[in-house]
């Protein structure tokens, strides 16, 4: 497994995103969840991605349990500052420096981990300066809980203000072919400050699979039905994005997830995406896209299938809580 870098954090060429594995895309199965993070492991994944919301609060103790003795293999990011209760309501957002203090003792304790490796504020809190959460956290970078700390859905102002108090050693944001935002100003901010990229959801939340022909297709309790992308007339214009990703993939006889990734990882070097999935067979797909190249023509046919801003439907049916 290739490596890239975030700030001076060095991980495996792609992570694996475990929201799944317990919240938001229907029912998951412990048992299988883990031996899919073991699988990833296994074969030269090491960087993990999790938050306390997840579940809420259960996924990071799947995560836990997962690498109890494995922790010398892991690469291990997790999250604070959106707030959830026990029954899953979401309290809003906290970016208090008290509240980073609690949140990463939660986290600690619910991991069984005595440091997290990479320590992302989930979304920026409006009411709190990003310097007051930041300066609590690099706290936490002197206290050895925590090694490096990063942003999550931070706008390129935030960004600078933050890195003036500490070093932001990742930014992690939406980015796949149906969701290009980053590339207007995030990308060359980042690049100045040496921060890194972590993409998430670099599959469109599955869509470029093209495993959904119809909303239909999405189960019942999976958040993708009241998702805007993949609703009525906006979810089968979104499909003539697919089509492309297909015609490119037959010819290289490979799949169209593996193109919509490997698109993502030719965008740069410090990028690195976080696919999510609960099952193994996914997962090797997901590997095996490491090894698919596209060309310059290939690259150019799916920038003009996808440029910036051709997706029918906002990222998030409610964006208030995005890109302060």
């Amino acid at each position: 497994m290739k490596t890239r870098k975030l700030g001076e954090l060095e991980v495996s060429m792609i992570g694996l995103g475990c929201m799944g594995m317990s919240d938001f895309y229907g029912q998951a199965d412990d048992a299988e969840a883990i031996k899919t993070i073991h699988y990833a492991l296994d074969h030269g994944i090491n960087f993990l991605d999790t938050a306390d919301m997840y579940g809420p609060f259960t996924n990071e103790k799947l995560v836990g349990k997962a690498i109890k003795d494995r922790r010398d293999q892991v690469i291990l990011a997790t999250k604070f500052g959106n707030v959830r209760s026990e029954d899953g309501k979401f309290l809003g957002i906290n970016g208090q420096p008290a509240y980073v203090k609690q949140a990463v003792e939660a986290s600690l304790k619910r991991l069984g981990v005595d440091y997290i490796d990479l320590y992302y504020q989930h979304r920026v809190d409006k009411d709190t300066p990003i310097e007051e959460t930041v300066t609590a956290m690099a706290e936490l970078v002197k206290e050895g809980k925590v090694r490096y700390i990063g942003l999550s859905e931070a706008a390129p102002a935030t960004i600078r203000r933050a890195a003036k108090i500490h070093p932001i050693s990742a930014l992690q944001t939406e980015y796949s072919l149906w969701s290009r935002d980053p590339e207007e100003e995030t990308f060359a901010t980042i690049r100045e400050l040496n921060t890194g990229f972590v993409a998430y959801s670099p599959l469109g939340r599955g869509f470029l699979t093209g495993r959904f022909k119809s909303p239909d297709d999405i189960p019942e309790n999976d958040f993708r039905r009241f998702h805007p992308r993949f609703q009525g007339d906006n979810f089968y214009a979104n499909l003539k994005l697919v089509d492309v990703v297909k015609q490119i993939a037959a010819g290289k006889g490979v799949k169209p997830g593996q193109i919509a990734l490997a698109w993502v990882l030719q965008q740069g070097q410090d990028i690195v995406p976080i696919p999510g999935t609960t099952k193994i067979e996914h997962l090797k797909e997901n590997i095996d896209a490491l090894d698919v190249v596209l060309s310059m023509d290939e690259l150019k046919q799916l920038d003009d299938a996808a440029p910036i801003g051709a997706t029918a439907g906002l990222r998030y049916g409610d964006m208030s809580t995005v890109n302060r």
